[in-house]
């Protein structure tokens, strides 16, 4: 797959087209990030429900896997959560 980059200001980080475009389709564009942040595991369930019916969830849960993100609700998955999935596609390789 070809990308298109581009440098994303400020800092001039290079950013591929395509991760842009699924982060402004996201279902969480325009909500407040603390949804996204909760203090305790136990607060996943709001963010968990708007990622559910996100069209991007797919996209949101690779990019968070792929660059190790560490704190937050992406593509529907808490940190613990994306941990488990890495051990499983480590051990599934």
């Amino acid at each position: 797959m070809s990308f298109n980059t581009l440098t994303a200001r400020p800092g001039g980080i290079e950013l591929a087209r395509q991760q842009i475009e699924w982060r402004m389709l996201g279902a969480c564009r325009g909500l407040d990030a603390s949804i996204f942040y909760p203090d305790e595991d136990d607060d996943t369930e709001v963010a968990k429900e708007v990622c559910a019916a996100c069209d991007v969830r797919t996209a949101c849960l690779e990019h968070a896997l792929m660059n190790r993100e560490k704190v937050g609700i992406w593509g529907g998955a808490t940190e613990r959560e994306r941990r488990r999935i890495i051990r499983q596609r480590r051990r599934s390789a």
